[in-house]
């Protein structure tokens, strides 16, 4: 008797996702599912382009297939994506799926060289990104983008004067660098700030966006409060080195952001400066600033390790030249590239196991 769509679907039924730990048909990832005469096909629909399990899902598939239809079966497997979100009715930018807020205790920490890496990283990987350099005071994404001198277009609708991001590297970008000379310090109060941030978010024109990346500057001040009262925020990362100095700060910026009146998810810790390695000695690995600092952090709160970034020559090299160092070959590429998917994986299964962050209506103080 052959084989009907009901009997794949009870087959893939007992394929379960490695991160959601619930099975791909319950979770709604199975689309058009055929059966011909020679072929059995079907869709897989991830949770994100950057999927680092994507082989072993398609493995696991086959396996449950062959169960049922033979060792010799042909089996047709599309492999697809759809980024998950829990900003269902966003009034603010409702094209955006996911904003994800990138912070740091102290500053020289490497936040914005992170930062840079991890949106070409899910660029590349077929994700539609955005970032916004909301160090209004200490702007580098400009350099780091090789597009310091450019500045953004704005178009009238409605009335309304509306910004249109650049875009570098497959990465939608804004930043107060794009609106001043280089050369000129911004001296502003904390409100101009504010109000800066506040026109990056309601009055730019960002489209369809998987992950909008935001780019905090050092400390937890006026702009980060801004920020989770202006949108709801999906999760953060915060970026420290593994030196006693910097973790102490970055401990009070993931205790920031776990308050209960803010309770934004800490997606992880990413470990910048891990260790030094010289390009002419690619395996070794000096631990200049202390070990694990960043893994320590991260199993004290309980919060995943996103990943551990060597500081070599290249990456300063490819921050100052603005091209990204994850877009050239080798282990510093591969960091980040991994950090990319980790970060992926961990908004997946926070959209999946929590609900939606609400925007911060107060602060009180």
């Amino acid at each position: 008797m052959p084989l009907s769509q009901a009997d794949i679907l009870q087959a893939l039924s007992t394929v379960p996702d490695p991160d959601l730990k619930k099975d791909l048909v319950s979770l709604g990832m199975i689309k058009d599912v055929t059966v011909s005469a020679d072929t059995i096909s079907f869709t897989v629909v991830l949770t994100t382009p950057a999927c680092p399990l994507k082989e072993k899902i398609r493995k696991d598939c086959e396996e449950a297939i062959q169960k049922i239809a033979g060792k010799n079966s042909r089996i047709d497997i599309k492999m697809t994506s759809s980024v998950t979100s829990q900003r269902n009715n966003a009034q603010l930018l409702a094209g955006v799926k996911n904003i994800i807020a990138i912070a740091s205790g102290k500053g020289g920490v490497g936040k914005s060289t992170v930062t840079t890496n991890l949106a070409v990283a899910l660029a590349k990987a077929g994700a539609k990104v955005g970032l916004i350099d909301a160090d209004i005071y200490g702007p580098s994404i400009p350099v780091m983008f090789n597009c310091e001198r450019e500045q953004p277009e704005v178009k009238n609708v409605n009335g309304k004067n509306i910004i249109i991001p650049l875009e570098q590297y497959g990465v939608k970008l804004l930043s107060i660098g794009f609106l001043t000379p280089p050369e000129n310090a911004i001296v502003w109060r904390g409100p101009m700030a504010s109000s800066a941030l506040k026109q990056f978010i309601g009055d730019t024109d960002w489209g369809q966006l998987d992950y909008l990346l935001i780019d905090l500057p050092p400390g937890t001040s006026d702009i980060h409060l801004t920020l989770v009262q202006t949108v709801p925020v999906t999760g953060a990362v915060i970026v420290t080195t593994p030196q006693k100095v910097a973790l102490a700060d970055a401990m009070k910026g993931l205790a920031m952001f776990r308050q209960p009146q803010i309770n934004v998810p800490v997606l992880g810790v990413v470990e910048n400066m891990a260790y030094f390695t010289p390009e002419e000695l690619p395996d070794h690995k000096y631990f200049i600033f202390g070990k694990d600092g960043g893994k320590n952090m991260s199993d004290k709160f309980g919060v995943p390790l996103l990943g551990q970034i060597p500081l070599v020559q290249s990456i300063r090299e490819s921050g100052d030249s603005g091209l990204p160092a994850v877009l050239k070959e080798g282990p510093t590429a591969n960091a980040f590239n991994e950090l990319a998917e980790n970060l992926a994986r961990q908004v997946a299964i926070r959209n999946a196991t929590f609900t939606a962050t609400s925007k911060v209506e107060m602060i009180a103080g």
